[in-house]
């Protein structure tokens, strides 16, 4: 899971290092740090001299698999805890490591890190699971259930294991809190044919879910490995297999017996990438009502900074704190859906940069200002990026900013076939930062749960192989967020999340057999014309920038008091370029 609980953050207790992405290899004699270019900097800055950064994609840097494999003595043992490794990358680490010297992959019981920690490690969260209400998921429980056994058929199956906690939320119109940002809650799931059964702590349940339950087993969460072990002998017997998501750990595939499973897509994941028309509306809603949030937010600071004495007063957390306030009195919103990385000047270069009380750097005017941030409302959930600049921005700022821009409108522009998957379309954000030579390490988009986790797949934009097998499709969600980074000067972003929507052509090549599909954002937060170099974009670039402003007018000036801080600056923002 790319967000845990406080009990699972091994990571950041054993290296200082917090970002979302990231793999410790711990040695007899060394540490290492393994972690993509969005945290480069944040890594070397975090971690002391114990570790050394291992920064993943640049030449000659082996990926933490390759350094087990092929960087350490043969005969090595490896130990490893199976619940935090997935079933295939358990399955082929092992037999590479076996293949060399006679080294192996070890499952250890009880996790290392967690004896280091002892009784400082937080306790295991015991918060309440609750209904998502049908008239926000669309579908019933009972429908999505009887969905995904239908697939049973065609998948050579006769049951799948549920282990990817949006998966489980979705699946059972069930949300929760066991994890900062993200409404999931620990369980486990078993669907075959005839039962299914619903791994969750007792305590969890109160008599509103369990009436929601009606006709679904529940069992404690941790009985699911001894029943999966007791079940593999009946599935021996008839030479069947369950379904088990590509995500599934090792220890679920080995309570099982690998020869038990098939290791492949869960079919959740697709189905819960497709949004209904409950879900696609709820998603336009709650965006309005964030982006009256984000005006709010903008006005506010705006009149802080050039009027109250803000300038080189209010710090990264404070302004962040602010935004938190006024997202939460929105309608339905429940909290945020990531840690907002409010960000100034050189700390807008670290990508996913977190401000934290005491060393966050104070808002300065003559700096850039990026603001990444996100709610999680009862309809949806939101991600929008902006990088404003409260005083007079350089030249070469403006540029960056405007190339930026360009690559923005021309991925929210394109039309393509059904099918097209996001690594053919990545290209049209970076092209025009290539022509400069310049670009930005990660990727240009992801999906967007509803009311769920902020980061959902299959479908992506950027240049990860796995894009190419999850083309998009009417209902999915995506973001389009090409940026700029200068260490230690600015960071520049624009993301907008998008619907994919069906659109109408002149000609229809693909001969009825899915149609063209373009996208449409619902993000509804101005783009900062100052930081624009004019010149630089064409007429159709004017003509959207100027189309998207009086949208962002139209939709969320109701929502606004006028005459207000926030009223007065949507106002002047969205005015035509």
């Amino acid at each position: 899971s790319e967000y845990v609980a406080a009990c699972d953050e091994r990571r950041p207790f054993i290296s200082g290092f917090d970002g979302s992405a990231g793999c410790a290899v711990i040695t007899l004699d060394s540490a290492s740090m393994f972690t993509d270019g969005r945290y480069f900097l944040q890594a070397r800055q975090q971690m002391d001299d114990n570790w050394t950064l291992m920064k993943r994609g640049l030449p000659g840097v082996p990926t933490w698999q390759e350094y087990l494999t092929d960087h350490l003595p043969a005969g090595t043992r490896v130990g490893i805890d199976p619940t935090l490794l997935s079933s295939a990358e358990g399955t082929s680490l092992k037999e590479t490591l076996n293949a060399r010297g006679n080294g192996d992959l070890v499952a250890i019981e009880e996790n290392l890190v967690d004896i280091v920690w002892g009784s400082q490690r937080p306790p295991r969260p015991q918060d309440k699971v609750f209904i998502h209400d049908v008239k926000y998921a669309g579908e019933s429980h009972m429908d999505k259930i009887t969905r995904v056994r239908a697939g049973f058929e065609s998948l050579d199956t006769d049951g799948l294991v549920v282990a990817a906690l949006d998966e489980i939320a979705w699946l059972f119109n069930l949300r929760g809190s066991d994890i900062d940002y993200n409404p999931v809650f620990f369980a486990y799931a078993l669907v075959t044919k005839a039962d299914v059964t619903l791994y969750i702590d007792d305590a969890k349940l109160d008599s509103n879910v369990r009436s929601h339950l009606q006709g679904i087993k529940t069992r404690p969460y941790s009985a699911i490995f001894g029943e999966l072990d007791e079940l593999s002998a009946s599935l021996v017997q008839s030479k069947r297999k369950l379904l088990a998501g590509q995500n599934a750990s090792w220890a679920l595939v080995k309570a099982l017996g690998e020869d038990n499973v098939k290791v492949d897509k869960s079919p959740i994941t697709m189905l819960k990438s497709l949004k209904n028309s409950t879900e696609l509306d709820g998603m336009r809603q709650c965006h309005i009502r964030d982006g009256a949030a984000m005006a709010n937010y903008f006005g506010w600071l705006e009149h802080e900074l050039l009027f109250n004495g803000g300038h080189l007063r209010l710090s990264e957390v404070d302004v962040a704190d602010k935004l938190e306030e006024l997202r939460r009195a929105q309608k339905h919103c429940v909290g945020l859906s990531f840690d907002t990385i409010s960000s100034v000047g050189p700390n807008g270069a670290i990508i996913h940069y977190s401000p934290k009380r005491g060393s966050d750097a104070l808002l300065d005017v003559n700096k850039m200002y990026l603001c990444d941030s996100g709610g999680q409302y009862l309809d949806g959930t939101t991600d929008v990026t902006r990088t404003y600049h409260f005083g007079t921005p350089s030249a070469w700022e403006r540029e960056c900013f405007t190339r930026v821009l360009k690559g923005h409108i021309a991925l929210d522009r394109a039309v393509f076939p059904s099918g097209t998957s996001g690594y053919a379309l990545d290209p049209l954000a970076r092209l025009p930062l290539w022509e400069l030579g310049l670009d930005y390490r990660h990727g240009t988009g992801h999906g967007v749960g509803s009311f769920l986790n902020v980061h959902e797949g299959p479908q992506g934009v950027g240049m990860r192989m796995n894009y190419l097998s999850a083309g998009f499709q009417h209902g999915m969600t995506i973001t389009n967020e090409p940026g700029y980074y200068e260490d230690g000067s600015f960071g520049i972003r624009i993301e907008n999340t998008c619907l994919v929507v069906k659109t109408e052509t002149k000609f229809d090549y693909t001969g009825g057999a899915g149609g063209y599909l373009t996208f449409e954002p619902v993000t509804m937060v101005p783009i900062q014309k100052k930081l624009i170099r004019s010149g630089l974009l064409n007429e159709d670039e004017k003509k959207w920038l100027d189309e998207y402003h009086q949208k962002v007018w139209d939709n969320v000036s109701p929502l606004l008091d006028e005459g207000s801080l926030g009223y007065e600056w949507l106002k002047r923002e969205t005015s035509p370029i």
